[in-house]
């Protein structure tokens, strides 16, 4: 029998997050989560005509727009849209917000 300590099993959420910390990534997640969260925190008629793309180390989220017309009308909204975004204190905040007018592929 081995002299080694026997570790009890971890959950697999808690060592991804331990994996994540030591690399120095953790934060870097947390503030992307951003993205799949963008129609729960944004609403679904903003959702509809949008699609969160990336967000940079900067907290600088880029989102696809329909149409120039939203692109205008969502850039007024901007900071009731980084308040719904920055809803949780613990992820790095979304700092500002840039449009883009969507592409749709080629047919």
């Amino acid at each position: 029998m081995s002299a080694e300590k026997k570790r009890k099993p971890q959950a697999l959420g808690d060592l991804l997050a331990n994996v994540l910390q030591q690399a120095g990534i953790a934060e870097r997640v947390e503030q992307a989560s951003v993205v799949p969260e963008w129609a729960t925190l944004v609403g679904s008629q903003i959702a509809s005509v949008t699609e969160p793309l990336l967000i940079t180390a900067d907290g600088t989220l880029f989102v696809a727009v329909r149409t120039n017309a939203w692109a205008t009308e969502l850039s007024l909204m901007e900071p009731e849209l980084l308040r719904a975004l920055n809803v949780k204190p613990e992820r790095p905040p979304v700092r500002k917000i840039r449009y883009q007018l969507k592409r749709d592929p080629a047919p």
